[in-house]
């Protein structure tokens, strides 16, 4: 025991001087080698920065780089508690801007008492009784409980007597303690510079001058509900954002392209030191956010909204057209899903005055039914489960189910094979192809069950087409559709001629891209490039969402049926234009609840066009859709063509050079 005690005496005296020698090289390195480094540490750690209230939003524009959305600066004067001010000082402070503003002020009863609480103290404690001091000494009652009665006992008579320098001061005091005390209070907004500048030259106590930014729309209303809103101050559903440097008072995008695009859209805001005092120096300036540029050209955007708006006066002037209030048309590149016009447009009548509003956001949440413009992807269902085949004919007619109405085409269209039912639109032959996918060969008055399964088949295959589903495209909150729940053999019959499931205007605009781009469905963009001054940050790629199961012989025979659509079927009117194109009809039939009471009472027609041009290389593809067009009662069924006579306007300007 006695032969190892010196080693194990050693070792721990080495230990204690390996601490100490570390010990002493950890002071030099503070006191002398890095000295000036831990000093900045320090003075970084005991230093306390606070931002700006806004920043520069990145700017929104079009494919040609036009502004759409820009920014508008404008004076503002802000209120920074300093941390020893006196309530005598913020009087003062109040006082001296409405002289140095000589503005009006809105003030109400509640301000003024705030303010002649501070202003006239003496007199306010007079208002307390003896008794009552008393109490407040025995502590029967508390500090807060005496300036409740101050309050309280404050007459109108001695508001009145306050001066107008006092009555509007009241608004400024009120502004500069509202909140919490450590935040930037915004006193005064869109300042001219003149008194701006007088202003900031008075010193006041924690006053200080910053740009106030806001959203500037060039075009006014165009592409309103596409490009968003901004909120005044962080949304509530949003306060989780806090955690990614917002704060409460931030503006945000809340809608459109502002929400959907809000990380690269916002700016970096202004960054001061508070000093002394609550002095505040600034370290950076506000700094703007990325730019966006769309795939929307706005020559061809403000054309096709000036359409849509002149064949909706022309048709609001002839009968029969109660009902109709809108419109919508997109226009895409099929090859890129690049949308370059996305237009919804809503008359407003007020009596004799006649408005338009923006509804463009509707093609992405609003569905509707939209008839026979389906029929594509119907034809497809039928292929796909090798119930028709390339040149399958059938004699046009009407399908008659035992305990069911006879369904029928809108008239006899004599011997079809596939192509010519796409052509004429008939109902018939997607009422064969929906009866075998049940399996059934039909005879008069058969009977026939349908399943969940049977249903399933088409909204699988309108699917892969973009039917029923979402389009990818770059906005918030996109809508689905809507599918019919009941299951039932004639409303799978209805399905299959577009009068079951709803289906939004970007949904069927992917549709048609998808025929064009021989079965490849494409993301929808609204986006080309996310660029900061001439930096591009991020490009738009096209992406492929998924290939249609289905032959490229099968999806050949839908493209011929759809260019013998436009060449001599039911779209032949649509298009006055030597361009070869392909493309479908559609008519609706549906009841809507015309006086909001929750009942469906007058039965109306809606109207669906989409095409693509030209066939052999598909430069633009078009969607107009216009609900409820023409009410039908049994003294008239006229329909407007309203939606006929956009979709030519279009077309012509797209293609007339």
């Amino acid at each position: 025991m006695v032969n190892y005690m010196p080693k194990k005496l050693f070792l721990l005296i080495g230990i204690v001087l390996v601490i100490f020698l570390l010990f002493i090289y950890r002071i030099y390195d503070l006191a002398y080698k890095n000295r000036e480094f831990y000093l900045n540490e320090a003075r970084l750690i005991n230093e306390v920065y606070v931002s700006g209230s806004t920043a520069p939003r990145g700017r929104i524009l079009d494919a040609n780089g036009k502004v759409l959305v820009d920014n508008i600066g404008i004076n503002a004067i802000y209120y920074h508690k300093p941390s020893n001010v006196t309530l005598k000082e913020e009087l003062f402070i109040a006082e001296s801007l409405v002289k140095l503003t000589n503005y009006q002020y809105k003030y109400d009863e509640n301000k003024l008492k705030d303010f002649y609480l501070v202003k006239y103290a003496e007199k306010c404690n007079e208002l307390i009784t003896i008794e009552e001091y008393n109490m407040y000494n025995e502590r029967k009652l508390t500090k807060n409980d005496l300036e409740k009665r101050k309050r309280a006992r404050i007459t109108n008579s001695m508001l009145n007597n306050m001066s107008k320098l006092e009555k509007y001061s009241s608004y400024f005091y009120y502004l500069m303690n509202e909140g919490y005390s450590y935040d930037n209070k915004c006193l005064i907004k869109n300042v001219n510079d003149e008194i701006y500048a007088s202003i900031l030259e008075s010193n006041l106590p924690g006053i200080f001058g910053e740009i106030e930014w806001s959203r500037k729309y060039l075009y006014e209303d165009t592409l309103k509900t596409i490009l968003g809103d901004i909120s005044n101050s962080l949304p509530k559903e949003k306060t989780d954002w806090l955690k990614k440097g917002y704060s409460l008072t931030d503006k945000v995008g809340i809608s459109g392209l502002e929400e959907y695009y809000e990380e690269d859209l916002k700016g970096e805001k202004a960054i001061y030191k508070v000093g002394d005092n609550n002095t505040l120096e600034l370290v950076s300036e506000a700094k703007r956010g990325s730019d966006l540029v769309l795939e929307i050209d706005i020559n061809i955007q403000l054309e096709v909204e000036n359409i849509i708006k002149e064949e909706m006066l022309k048709a609001k002037k002839t009968a029969n057209t109660e009902f109709y209030k809108e419109s919508y048309a997109l226009v895409s590149e099929p090859t890129t899903g690049a949308i370059k016009a996305i237009a919804g447009i809503r008359l407003i009548t007020n009596g004799k005055e006649k408005s338009f509003q923006d509804v463009s956001i509707n093609v992405i949440k609003n569905a509707y039914t939209v008839g026979s413009a389906v029929k594509g992807a119907s034809m497809a269902v039928g292929y796909q489960n090798k119930v028709i085949d390339i040149g399958s004919k059938m004699t046009d007619g009407c399908v008659k189910l035992a305990n069911i109405p006879a369904k029928c085409s809108y008239k006899k269209l004599g011997v079809l094979n596939d192509i010519d039912a796409l052509a004429l639109s008939s109902n018939y032959y997607q009422f064969i192809i929906a009866l075998k996918i049940m399996g059934y060969d039909y005879t008069y008055n058969m009977k026939a069950e349908a399943t969940k399964e049977h249903f399933q088949k088409y909204r699988e295959t309108f699917a892969e087409f973009g039917l029923g589903t979402t389009t990818g495209i770059d906005l918030p909150n996109e809508s689905s559709g809507l599918k019919g729940t009941t299951i039932a053999p004639d409303l799978l019959m209805n399905l299959a001629i577009g009068q079951y499931d709803l289906y939004t205007p970007v949904e069927l605009l992917q549709y048609i891209n998808t025929i064009a781009n021989n079965g490849t469905r494409l993301k929808l963009n609204l986006m080309n490039s996310i660029k900061e001054g001439t930096n591009v940050l991020a490009e738009s790629q096209i992406k492929v969402l998924n290939k249609v199961n289905l032959e490229e012989k099968y999806i050949k025979r839908i493209q011929e049926g759809f260019l013998n659509v436009m060449a001599h079927g039911t779209g032949y009117w649509y298009i006055n234009s030597q361009i070869k194109a392909a493309g479908k009809t559609g008519t609706s039939e549906s009841y809507i609840d015309n006086d909001y009471d929750g009942k469906l009472e007058s039965y109306v027609l809606s109207n669906t066009f989409l095409m693509y041009a030209p066939y052999d290389n598909p430069k633009y593809s078009i969607v107009v859709i216009s609900p409820n067009t023409s009410n039908l009662n049994s003294k008239n069924s006229y329909r407007s063509p309203v939606n006929r006579l956009i979709a030519r306007k279009i077309n012509d300007f797209l293609f007339s050079s």
